[in-house]
Formats: C-alpha cells, structure tokens, sequence
C-alpha cells in the first residue's frame, strides 16, 4: 500500500528546502553579526531552527561559515539533529 504520492513527497522537500535553507541562512547572518560586534541571533534560535527540521541546513552553515564549532552543545546537537531528520525522512518515504 502506497502511503506517499507524489504530491506529498513535493510538498515533503519544499518545507525541507525553506527550513534547512532558514537555518543555514541564520548560521550565516549571525557569524557576520558577531564579526561586526552587532546584535545576535540567540544561541535558543539558532538550535531551535535546526531542530525544526533544519537540522542539514544549520550543519552545512555551522561548518561552510566556521560558526560555533567550538560550542560543544552545538557540535553534538546539529548533527543529531540531522541525523534523526534524515532517519525519519527515509523511514516514511521508504
């Protein structure tokens, strides 16, 4: 029995692709800020998007800009992230 069309699939990767894109957006912007000594984005909010299924996205950023890699709670929460993301995704679409 067939549980996913096509439909849900593209509507599956669309949310991916704005939630991951959001989270390696925010590992971006926030490592400009912090070299400018500007305002920043909270450590809560940088895990939460990368929690909210954003978790490919925010490892991608935290490593391509050098951000927080040094954080402990990030170098192991990001990538769990990210992994149970993929886990669940390949689990319901297979």
């Amino acid at each position: 029995m067939k549980i996913w069309c096509e439909e849900h699939i593209a509507v599956i990767a669309a949310i991916l692709l704005v939630t991951n894109g959001i989270a390696f957006a925010m590992m971006g912007i926030d490592k400009r800020r912090a070299r400018q000594r500007q305002w920043r984005i909270p450590e809560r909010t940088l895990l939460l998007s990368a929690a909210c299924f954003g978790g490919v996205g925010g490892m991608l950023g935290m490593y391509l800009f050098r951000h927080k890699t040094k954080h402990l709670r990030f170098t192991i929460l990001v990538p769990l992230f990210a992994a149970v993301q993929i886990g669940l995704i390949a689990a319901l679409l297979l």
